[in-house]
């Protein structure tokens, strides 16, 4: 369920990343608009959410290509593959908000 629930907030985000190719290609007025949405709270709550969807979807898509191969269907493996990409999805999602951060992004 949380996988296809990432899908369609990624798809929601979608809409995020048009707005921010329509800013950059409308001039300065525009991308200020978007700029300061981003450096909001709000905004920052929004892309952290995004990043968070991209890394589980992506992480639970390989684990999702693995079962297509038949590997992985008893429940041992289910739970430890399932640990394994909420513990990835965390680390991703903390390492690009660390390198964000860091990089003067904010």
């Amino acid at each position: 369920i949380l996988h296809r629930a990432t899908g369609v907030a990624l798809a929601f985000g979608a809409f995020g990343v048009a707005w921010w190719l329509h800013a950059v290609a409308s001039g300065g007025e525009s991308y200020e608009c978007f700029a300061a949405f981003a450096g909001s709270l709000p905004g920052k709550a929004v892309f952290f959410a995004a990043s968070a969807a991209l890394s589980y979807h992506l992480f639970n898509g390989i684990r999702h290509l693995a079962w297509d191969s038949g590997r992985g269907y008893d429940i041992p493996s289910v739970y430890k593959s399932g640990y394994t990409v909420a513990a990835l999805a965390i680390l991703s999602t903390a390492a690009i908000w660390f390198f964000a951060l860091a990089g003067g992004a904010a």
